[in-house]
């Protein structure tokens, strides 16, 4: 996995994990949708759930620990990694005990859930988060300030003309 990490560099790999996720959520959905008409649809279902596991450990499962490492100094970083740990572990826990009430209310259709979910995680991670391979801590806060300010320059661009305009 390190070597992976390395030679592709962990946005691609979050990224490729985040769609392969996605489309794996989309074919358990398919699956389990027309399982009634199509017994070998188990076979699809099943097959989307082992890809949807590698999907997982190869982006979403270890890049963010990578990243969270990367994106912060060392004197916040303990306190960086403690609050992903958290979050991670909170998210599973919601997960595992609401899984089973969520599957019995939306019943063939509980993936689709995930799979907007997913959406939505692949564009945060396509609009916000940066590469960091290769790069010190220095490179990349100073592109999370060059968005920054450039985000700030078209706020007063916006500003300017409307006040032009009024």
């Amino acid at each position: 996995q390190v070597f992976l990490v390395e030679k592709a560099g962990r946005r691609s790999l979050f990224l490729t994990g985040l769609m392969g996720m996605l489309v794996s959520a989309v074919a358990m959905t398919v699956g389990l949708v027309l399982l009634s008409q199509f017994a070998w649809m188990s076979y699809v279902s099943m097959v989307a759930i082992f890809l949807f596991v590698i999907f997982f450990e190869v982006g979403p499962g270890p890049i963010p620990w990578f990243i969270v490492a990367e994106l912060f100094s060392q004197g916040p970083r303990p306190a960086a990694i403690a609050v992903a740990g958290f979050c991670n572990w909170a998210c599973n826990f919601i997960v595992g005990m609401c899984f089973q009430y969520i599957a019995d209310l939306c019943g063939p259709y509980v993936f689709a859930i995930f799979a907007g979910l997913l959406l939505i995680f692949i564009l945060f991670a396509y609009f916000k988060v940066p590469e960091t391979k290769g790069k010190s801590f220095e490179e990349i806060a100073a592109v999370f300030r060059r968005k920054k300010l450039s985000a700030k320059a078209m706020t007063e661009l916006q500003d300017l003309r409307r006040s032009e305009e009024a």
